[in-house]
């Protein structure tokens, strides 16, 4: 469905200072309430006795709660992406639908402000060392945007430049979306938000800062060499003398974006997810280090490579390992049959615990079976279709169930919140992709 003119990227400055931030969050959370107390008033007269949640969750409130967001980019934007991602099954489909627009591109910086920000990092006049330089983004994302450019000296490069103010604002804006999300009820009640609050402002400190993130990307580069799936992937290379805490520089890489491949041949479509799980067991069980934002926009595919160009190592971190031994035991006896014990390993790893109303744990490890079962039956050698969306949708339908009953899952460790959300993002790429991937072999080097 092509996008309205409201909904394409287009040059929106970004407001950088807090109070104003602020502003526009308190203004977001006026427009909404005054429409539901509109909508409610509307629904009494004609007697049409419509619930709390039914208004807020119309169609115009969710718009105008995406739209801001998009525009307010940064912490904002992310704490958007990060719900609609990892909190989609148990979300109401108008909510996913349209909260799902804020993993497209953002809209970018005016030149004017791009200019202002390059001046700060690379001082006055920084242009001549450029015989070319893209004034409008390749790409844009929360928390900055990206250009092409190439030096006097040839180098082709991609100039990933962050947004002003972000780095100032995550506290407040994640405090603030928080308080929005809560006042304005877009979240089921019984849905814990904390848990996805404290692991986006966690990951928004380490993604501003750029020196970071071109450590873990030269780090991820030498890596990968090592790996069985190498020919199957490309990292950029980091450029240094042309980066700085807000401004990274890179080698430009060609690619497609990977959604793409939905209308290719489907040993195509298998091969990529099956070199992405392949490299997802790697990053868990082989290094313990992890890229673990799936965003579709940081994969692209090089036809002419045939290969995957993997972009954005901003929310690229460690795993512990008690969490990687508890991936392996969950997986080993999951893939062998043993469904108690795996339920087992899912409580250490905080699934399910004793808090929980023992109905609702039932419910969660017939979910958990029925998933092994899922697993298990594409047998040895053959593959487990994404394609068929039948488990999919159960799942989606218990776990929405349960949240509407009073379920209130238990806090889990970070480091599992970012595995799932790996793990979750490759699932929603593959079903994109229609594609059929051998789950246990891609495992297997790793099990023991």
């Amino acid at each position: 469905m092509p996008k309205d003119d409201k909904q394409r990227p287009r040059a929106v400055a970004v407001p950088a200072g807090r109070l104003h931030r602020l502003a526009r969050m308190g203004g977001l959370a006026g427009q909404v309430a005054g429409s539901v107390a509109y909508q409610g008033l509307r629904s009494a007269l004609s007697g049409d006795r419509r619930s709390l949640g039914d208004l807020v969750l119309t169609p115009a409130n969710i718009e105008r709660l995406t739209r801001e967001l998009a525009q307010m980019r940064g912490a904002a934007m992310k704490i958007g992406q990060l719900i609609s991602m990892e909190a989609g099954d148990v979300l109401p489909a108008e909510a996913t639908v349209i909260l799902s627009r804020l993993r497209d591109q953002a809209h970018f910086m005016p030149p004017a402000q791009l200019k202002q920000v390059l001046n700060a990092a690379w001082g006055s006049g920084w242009q001549r060392q450029f015989s070319r330089f893209d004034v409008r983004p390749v790409a844009a994302a929360s928390i900055g945007q990206v250009h092409r450019a190439r030096l006097r000296d040839g180098r082709d490069l991609a100039i990933k430049v962050q947004y002003p103010g972000v780095a100032a604002s995550i506290d407040s804006d994640v405090a603030n979306v928080g308080a929005l999300l809560r006042r304005t009820r877009v979240l089921p009640p019984a849905f814990d938000i904390m848990p996805y609050l404290a692991a986006a402002r966690a990951q928004l400190h380490e993604e501003v800062d750029y020196q970071r993130e071109a450590a873990a990307l030269s780090t991820y580069r030498d890596w990968l060499p090592k790996l069985a799936c190498r020919d199957a992937f490309h990292v950029p290379a980091y450029h240094a003398d042309w980066s700085t805490a807000q401004v990274l520089a890179m080698d430009y890489a060609v690619g497609h974006p990977i959604e793409t491949l939905e209308n290719a041949p489907p040993e195509r479509r298998n091969k990529v997810m099956r070199d992405l799980f392949d490299l997802f067991f790697a990053e868990l069980f082989h290094s313990g280090q992890m890229q673990s934002d799936p965003n579709f926009a940081n994969f692209l595919y090089d036809a002419a490579q045939a290969r995957v160009v993997l972009l954005d190592f901003g929310a690229t971190r460690g795993i512990a390992p008690e969490v990687v031994q508890g991936y392996r035991g969950l997986l080993c006896a999951a893939f062998q049959g043993q469904d108690d014990t795996a339920i087992a390993a899912a409580a250490k790893l905080g699934f399910i615990d004793d808090t929980m109303a023992a109905d609702h744990r039932a419910r969660v490890e017939a979910m958990m079976r029925l998933t092994f079962q899922a697993l298990r039956s594409a047998g040895v050698g053959a593959r487990f279709d994404f394609a068929d969306t039948t488990l999919s949708k159960h799942l989606q339908a218990e776990g929405m169930a349960l949240f509407e009953d009073g379920l209130t899952p238990p806090p889990v460790e970070m480091d599992v919140l970012y595995v799932q959300r790996k793990l979750g993002g490759l699932a929603l790429l593959a079903t994109r992709l229609r594609a059929q991937v051998d789950l246990r072999a891609s495992a297997a080097p790793y099990l023991g």
